[in-house]
């Protein structure tokens, strides 16, 4: 990124690495980007100003949108934008958090599933639909973290809050195995889509793969790993 001003502002595509989370990628390139000589006021270095557009769980690949200085001032107009992901659905079992942070917790019949039984179920989920957040998320419930709720041990009701999904594609079928590609609106859970698919199969289900494809116009293809942003530098 030659030429690159974060204090006045840049935008940046972050392919994010699994395992870490949004925060963790944040911070490296808060570090990464502190010696650049954009930073330098009167002689002085200011302390860079960055965040993220939108997060991703620490299981979960892709699309991260960083922004620097006064680009900062957009990150809302960015996580408004609609998103498509692809990933694998694991049908048959559940987990607490509806992905593989956690352990199965319990098993289900799939025996009378038929492929054709789940290209029909997507169409329960395509439009505007009523989705409930997962426990361990970072929504607020009276003013505490929910996965802090969750993993003191304890329990809370979360509202279910209403969500758009405009394309629901199964990509790929091989049981207890389901790929699939879905474009949705800001606030989607793709982990609550996973657990309540596998409901709706009459089964159980969790996420086992996510990667965030697009935000809007901006697309992985288009996004760079942290060595390569450190590289550009």
């Amino acid at each position: 990124m030659k030429g690159a001003d974060f204090r006045a502002g840049e935008v940046i595509f972050i392919n994010k690495p699994l395992t870490w989370t949004s925060f963790q990628v944040v911070n490296k390139m808060k570090h990464i980007i502190k010696p650049h000589p954009s930073l330098l006021l009167d002689g002085k270095r200011v302390q860079p100003k960055i965040g993220h557009a939108g997060t991703l769980d620490p299981l979960a690949t892709g699309l991260l949108i960083v922004c620097t200085g006064k680009q900062t001032k957009n990150i809302e107009q960015y996580q408004a934008q609609e998103k498509e992901y692809t990933g694998t659905f694991y049908i048959g079992a559940t987990t607490p958090c509806y992905d593989l942070e956690k352990e199965i917790d319990a098993y289900y019949p799939t025996e009378h599933i038929t492929d054709q039984l789940i290209y029909d179920t997507t169409q329960q989920f395509i439009g505007k639909i009523q989705q409930t957040p997962p426990l361990f998320s970072a929504i607020k419930i009276n003013g505490k973290r929910a996965y802090d709720i969750a993993r003191a041990g304890e329990t809370a009701e979360i509202k279910p809050k209403e969500i758009t999904i405009t394309e629901f594609e199964i990509t790929r079928i091989s049981l207890p195995e389901v790929d699939f590609r879905v474009v949705c609106s800001k606030g989607t859970y793709i982990r609550s889509l996973a657990r309540d698919f596998g409901m709706a199969l009459n089964s159980g289900g969790h996420l086992t793969a996510l990667c965030r494809t697009r935000i809007g116009s901006y697309k992985l293809a288009d996004a760079m790993s942290l060595e390569e942003f450190e590289k550009t530098l």
